[in-house]
């Protein structure tokens, strides 16, 4: 079989969001989860979601020829693999990622131009305020985002709990941890360990629903604050995943500093990040990090610009630890 030439490569990529926004319709149709139970007709496909049949039929169509869903015959649809991943059911779910990435996150890449040009987020051109400030007034829209955070790292941390030992560590705090996924992974591998979970108190109400239904309300304290003010006190290690790509230099190492002021002598900074590779070599932060320039305005690093970094926060880049994912442990000591 002949290489794909330059201009076929091409016009796949032009037509990327095609299949973004096909998708992100499937996703918030919620089209997965009508065919749990096995294959249905078009109509009644289209009678369960309000939409017109004959457009539904080749939106499927469409998907069908991705490997998204499968025509069974006589204008049936059933579920595939891929399509499987859309189901809102299943642990890793990607549905909620498919419904963000085609709303907030389409409309600022749409602007990337702006972007690019200004040095400046479109999201906030586009909505008039910071992305956190966003979902901090918008309660459904912070739910999406949530479940997405969920799907997008869910895989990142099995691959960081299995990379790194955690075994020593006695309390570990979780500056930003969300809705406590990834505190509740931890603490339950580890029965011995204790956390606090940080984060601004609209988020701290969702962590605190999931880490008492998980069990863990008695080893667990959840803190609301701001990181750019302060971080608690009490952990000897302080974890981010996820948070410092958030950021420009200047507010990232604001935050890094607040956690060595109440970071002990024998205490590590754990930042979960990725680590952009030199030259051309393929990696998803290259392009990872245009998220970061549109919406929050943060970057993706290299091993050098995080060693940089971490030493105007008073920290020495002790190690860094690789994952089976797309992320590693980027671990800092007090210098």
């Amino acid at each position: 079989m002949e290489a794909p030439i330059p201009h076929e490569i091409m016009n796949r990529m032009l037509s990327g969001y095609w299949s973004t926004q096909a998708l992100y319709v499937a996703a918030k149709l919620g089209l997965a989860d009508l065919l749990i139970e096995g294959p249905r007709s078009i109509d009644d496909l289209a009678q369960a979601t309000n939409t017109h049949a004959p457009s539904l039929y080749r939106l499927l169509r469409g998907l069908a020829s991705m490997g998204v869903f499968a025509d069974v015959g006589n204008a049936r649809f059933t579920l595939t693999p891929l399509a499987e991943c859309l189901r809102s059911d299943l642990p890793g779910s990607q549905r909620a990622l498919a419904i963000m990435g085609g709303e907030e996150h389409y409309q600022a890449w749409g602007e990337l131009l702006y972007s690019v040009q200004t040095g400046k987020t479109s999201f906030d051109k586009l909505y008039g305020m910071p992305i956190f400030e966003f979902l901090s007034k918008n309660i459904e829209q912070a739910k999406v985002f949530d479940a997405a955070m969920v799907g997008v790292h869910g895989r990142e941390t099995t691959a960081m709990t299995d990379a790194y030992d955690f075994s020593d560590v006695k309390v570990l705090a979780d500056i930003g941890g969300g809705n406590g996924s990834l505190l509740t992974t931890v603490l339950t591998k580890y029965p011995h360990m204790k956390g606090i979970l940080y984060d601004l108190p609209g988020v701290t109400e969702r962590a605190t629903v999931s880490l008492s239904a998980a069990g863990l309300s008695d080893r667990c304290q959840v803190m609301g604050g701001n990181f750019f003010e302060s971080v608690p006190a009490g952990a000897d290690a302080y974890l981010m995943r996820h948070i410092i790509h958030d950021w420009d230099d200047e507010k990232a190492t604001t935050i890094l500093r607040h956690v060595h002021q109440v970071l002990p002598s024998h205490g590590r900074l754990l930042v979960v990040e990725g680590v952009i590779p030199p030259g051309n070599t393929p990696c998803f932060g290259k392009l990872l990090d245009l998220t970061m320039l549109t919406l929050p305005g943060g970057k993706e690093r290299t091993d050098d610009e995080f060693r940089t970094l971490f030493k105007s926060a008073g920290f020495h880049l002790s190690r860094i630890v690789p994952t089976s994912a797309e992320v590693s442990i980027i671990e800092g000591k007090k210098q």
